[in-house]
């Protein structure tokens, strides 16, 4: 880490990224003096954006969340964009990707798709109040990055406008991305065969008070549903504040202690498998082919990688192994149909979802976004079998790119041939 440290010291040293510092993390290795470097740079040069913006992450990575945006607020400031070149020598693709304000899950993490790659790199921050720039980096390939929320939603609008007739290829156009919200994805996903996504309504507190009174009953809010029921903030991922409320009771003492003013609800599946357990899938389709990334067991049905025991037990590792093996033959196949819906309803060359198989063998879907984490950190001693898996990930990505670069210069060249015969 030494070498890391010592470029992290250098005033106005280039940007690091999110990549680098969350590996390291990651691994448990002790970041904590790569990030005082980092703050020492920021103090002592408040211009020195990269610092100022790589200390945003740093910050974010030991859970300081409101001190780490006001630095990258800082940051975006004195400099909106931030580039990370190729890591091989010769650049192959040129990648510009727009990013909005927010903390790691607020856009596509981008930096995991290309580690390694002959991908070079640049990140333009957006925000409600700034100006497109006259000049932007060239560029083969452009990539919207902003995630859906509600904070999001008027500046896709602002960006929308802003790349409309765009001279070069956009992946994830603004308009699609939008349309991710929880009770979007439920909109889009409606009668689609195979997929089960229990209605999701957006409710406020004075509702759900009145639902956990007594005075209104579910299916005021959710035609023809029952508790249990699932609720979260707006906004919130990761399972913050996420919880299945099991009656009036159980939604009082919910209320009374989140004290969040808008809420999503939705009634709760039951998904577990004969065994007892909850399988959770991550998955990423891109131009329509889908990829596994991750599959979590665990006993308690709000599953998240991290807290499914994986690392503890090769008897799910083994199981997880299996799945990733014969995905195409197996799970691809089961959900062609459904998957394909997806695909075509949410409009997105890449996407990513989470999901799981009913005990009817229907695809339930929990979320769909372009912001989901999809990496090869874990350890190939516990893991050897997740980096084949996700290179498969990766060099699906990289295509994705080409394919869109080529396909822009084939309609300059037949543009060109029509125009002079």
């Amino acid at each position: 880490m030494s070498d890391r440290l010592e470029f992290a010291s250098q005033a106005f040293a280039p940007f690091i990224g999110v990549a680098p510092l969350m590996r390291l993390a990651f691994a448990n290795e002790d970041i904590k003096p790569i990030g005082e470097a980092l703050l020492k740079r920021a103090e002592e040069n408040i211009t020195d954006a990269n610092a100022l913006m790589d200390c945003s992450v740093y910050l974010q990575i030991i859970g300081h969340h409101d001190l780490a945006l006001a630095m990258q607020a800082q940051a975006i400031k004195t400099q909106a964009l931030y580039s990370i070149p190729a890591k091989k020598s010769a650049p192959g693709i040129k990648l510009l990707v727009i990013m909005g304000p927010g903390d790691l899950m607020s856009n596509t993490p981008i930096e995991f798709l290309i580690e390694d790659s002959d991908v070079s790199l640049d990140i333009l921050y957006l925000s409600l109040h700034t100006d497109w720039p006259e000049i932007v980096p060239e560029h083969d390939v452009m990539l919207v990055g902003i995630a859906e929320s509600e904070a999001n939603q008027a500046l896709l609008k602002k960006v929308g406008l802003f790349i409309a007739n765009w001279p070069r290829p956009v992946i994830n156009l603004p308009e699609y991305i939008a349309q991710t919200s929880r009770d979007g994805v439920c909109a889009a996903l409606r009668n689609c065969a195979g997929i089960e996504m229990p209605v999701t309504v957006r409710t406020d507190r004075t509702t759900l008070g009145q639902l956990s009174a007594g005075v209104i009953n579910v299916d005021t809010l959710l035609p023809g549903d029952r508790f249990p029921l699932i609720v979260r903030p707006l906004g919130s991922h990761a399972g913050k504040d996420l919880e299945k409320i099991e009656d009036a009771k159980s939604l009082n003492d919910y209320l009374e202690r989140i004290p969040t003013e808008y809420f999503y609800l939705s009634r709760f599946v039951d998904y577990r498998s004969i065994d007892g357990l909850f399988r959770k899938y991550r998955i990423a389709i891109i131009e329509g082919k889908s990829y596994v990334c991750h599959f979590a067991i665990s006993s308690h049905w709000m599953i998240h990688y991290l807290n499914a025991g994986m690392g503890e037990s090769a008897e799910k590792r083994a199981e997880e192994a299996d799945c990733m093996a014969h995905f195409d033959e197996e799970f691809a196949k089961r959900h062609a149909v459904a998957l394909e819906s997806i695909h075509q309803r949410m409009g997105m060359q890449y996407l990513g979802i989470d999901c799981a198989e009913t005990q009817d063998g229907n695809l339930l879907i929990f979320e769909i976004d372009n912001a989901m984490v999809v990496h090869a950190m874990d350890p190939v001693e516990i893991y050897p079998y997740k980096k084949p898996a996700m290179q498969k990930v990766f060099n699906a990505f990289r295509q994705m790119l080409e394919n869109s670069r080529h396909a822009i210069n084939v309609a300059e060249a037949t543009t060109a041939n029509v125009e002079n015969p």
